[in-house]
Parts: C-alpha cells; structure tokens; sequence
C-alpha cells in the first residue's frame, strides 16, 4: 500500500524503553522537516483507548479469555488505522506507533501461543497488508525488562503475567525481527549512552535512505 507519508513503529517488552525512543525518534523526524503524528496501541482513538482499558484491566469476576484479548487488541488497532494511521499518512504526514501489529503477533501468538492462523485472519480482516515501513525492536532480557518496569509503578493485568509468558513473548519477537527486511534490533542491555546512539543511527539510517 502506497502512502505519502510513513509508518515507523517501536516495539518491545516491558521496560525496553519504548518511551525514551519514542522522544528520540520523534525529534529525529520533525527534524528532518516531517509532519509527525504519535500514536500507541492499544490506543489512540477515543473507542480505542476505552478499548485499552477493558485489556489491561483486572476483572475480578471473570477471566479474561485469550480469545477475547486477541479480537480486543485488533479491534482497537482497526479503529486506529482506518481514523488516524492511514488518513495522516495519505496526507503527507509521518505516524510513530508506540507498538503495533508484531505486538499482538508476539505477545498473543507467542506468550499466550494463539494458532497463528487465527492471528493471521484477524490480520487479513482489519489490516488487508497495510504494514510498518520501518520497525524498530528494543530488545531486553524479560527478567530485567520486568524488573524495570515495576521500577516506574504498579502492573498491569498482562504485566503481571510470569517470566514464562515474557520469555515466548521475546522469542516469538526475535523471530519476527529476524523475518522483517524492514526491523532493526537494538539491544537494549548495554549501557543507555550506547541505547541512545544506536537508535539514533537507526533512525538516521532510514531517513537517509
């Protein structure tokens, strides 16, 4: 799908740093003279964001099906796309999502182990093929990236899955990064100075080309 703007994505376990390369890359972009639009999923739509809370949320009385999380995360992601990603894009603008599609495909797919045909219906449904046009993976070990994020406050219902979950989660992600000509990993274990300059170059890197 032709768009006149692009798509770029971050994505991440827990405690990636997903924010900060959020900052770092947005300064990036407009500073080459870019409209940019911020989303995050689920999110970024009022119906999304409404969305956002009924999956992170705790239900005291009824559990949450893997069934359920699945069709939730793409119904907010085909309220975002359809209203905000791709109306920006045809625009001119440039659109960062904190998070998107390869989330659901690893965290559903590969921390709860959903068929991946199932996933891969879903994504036919809502998506028609529409994908990032660069992706950029901040990859952390589950343990610290869980240890992190207790750090900034209390988790939420999938956040305090166990370290089982995370670590399906991680490889499933390593292995759709390995399949993406578009992704870039950046290893997030180093020291943040060393985090900051390989996003820096990853994003320079695209916008040069």
């Amino acid at each position: 799908m032709q768009t006149k703007g692009k798509f770029i994505v971050i994505e991440g376990l827990e405690g990636a740093g997903k924010s900060t390369a959020v900052s770092i890359i947005s300064d990036a972009i407009q500073a080459a003279g870019h409209q940019l639009v911020n989303t995050r999923e689920p999110g970024g739509t009022a119906m999304a964001e409404a969305i956002r809370e009924c999956v992170k949320n705790d239900w005291p009385d009824e559990k949450v099906t893997i069934q359920a999380e699945l069709l939730l995360m793409y119904a907010a992601r085909a309220q975002l796309v359809q209203n905000v990603i791709l109306p920006n894009l045809e625009k001119g603008c440039w659109v960062l999502g904190d998070r998107h599609d390869m989330s659901s495909r690893a965290y559903q797919g590969g921390g709860r182990e959903i068929d991946s045909v199932m996933i891969d219906s879903l994504r036919k449904i809502t998506l028609s093929g529409f994908e990032p046009d660069f992706t950029l993976y901040l990859d952390v070990e589950p343990k610290e990236g869980l240890k992190r994020a207790k750090g900034r406050g209390e988790l939420d219902r999938i956040e305090q899955e166990d370290l089982s979950f995370f670590e399906r989660t991680r490889d499933r992600y390593l292995a759709l990064a390995a399949q993406d000509k578009n992704c870039v990993v950046i290893n997030t274990m180093q020291d943040i100075q060393s985090v900051h300059l390989d996003i820096q170059a990853a994003i320079q890197q695209y916008l040069e080309k």
